[in-house]
């Protein structure tokens, strides 16, 4: 019995030590996960060939579609520019009109379309332009003489085209325009014709009418001929048999 302090005391110890060590474990346990943290973080960041190269791809996949639209932004942009160089170069041939320094070269008409070539002294330069109706569709602007030559040809060939349709529509005008003229020239003749063949009937009607009345007056006139030559010959009897009765028991007149 005296030896149970020491064995308490012993056990105690063994305890106290054994919880040192479960504590040290513990630690130890804490301080190799805190140490697994970076290997974890080294691991993915190492991971290669799905993720993580996806991410360039999808990187490269957006990015084409820039450098795509691109050349056609720069199309739009060339278009907007040539629109508002060729927009100036109306203006400043407007412009060049109303003075005196502009001499014209060439003009032909195609109905209500042209083309002109026009040269600026000043500047020895040649404005070519297309029209309709005095207003400019297009102006093209070079010192080249050779080539505003060429766009002078080509604009002339190109009014003619813009002007084919509305040509032959004034040629079908006119000539619908005549044919009307005509016809109203029949109308006018017809009319007069009908006009005379109405008076020709008229005057035809009238003169049966007159030739009737004139064959009735005729016979009255005959009738009343014939009974007054009748009443006539009765009365040179009645004159005659008057006559012997007068001269009855009275000598014959000698001749």
């Amino acid at each position: 019995m005296r030896h149970l302090p020491q064995v308490r005391g012993t056990a105690l110890a063994a305890l106290v030590m054994i919880g040192g060590l479960g504590m040290f474990g513990c630690a130890g346990a804490q301080s190799s996960g805190s140490a697994a943290a970076p290997a974890t973080t080294t691991t993915s960041a190492s991971i290669p060939p799905t993720a993580g190269a996806a991410t360039p791809a999808m990187a490269t996949s957006d990015a084409s579609p820039v450098r795509e639209q691109a050349p056609a932004a720069s199309a739009v942009s060339q278009a907007e520019d040539s629109k508002e160089a060729a927009q100036g170069n109306v203006a400043e041939l407007q412009r060049l009109m109303h003075g005196s320094d502009l001499t014209e070269l060439r003009t032909s008409y195609n109905g209500s379309y042209g083309a002109s070539l026009l040269l600026y002294g000043k500047e020895l330069t040649y404005y070519v332009a297309l029209f309709q109706q005095k207003n400019f569709w297009r102006v093209i602007k070079t010192q080249d003489e050779a080539r505003a030559e060429a766009v002078y040809a080509e604009f002339a060939k190109k009014s003619a085209q813009l002007a084919d349709v509305e040509l032959r529509g004034a040629k079908l005008a006119a000539q619908k325009a005549y044919t009307e003229h005509l016809i109203a020239l029949s109308q006018a003749r017809a009319e007069r014709l009908q006009a005379d063949l109405d008076v020709a009937h008229q005057q035809q009607a009238l003169a049966a009418d007159r030739q009737k009345q004139a064959r009735g007056e005729a016979a009255t006139l005959d009738a009343q001929k014939r009974a007054a030559q009748d009443q006539l010959r009765a009365l040179k009897r009645q004159v005659r048999e008057l006559q012997r009765e007068a001269d009855a028991g009275l000598p014959h007149r000698t001749r």
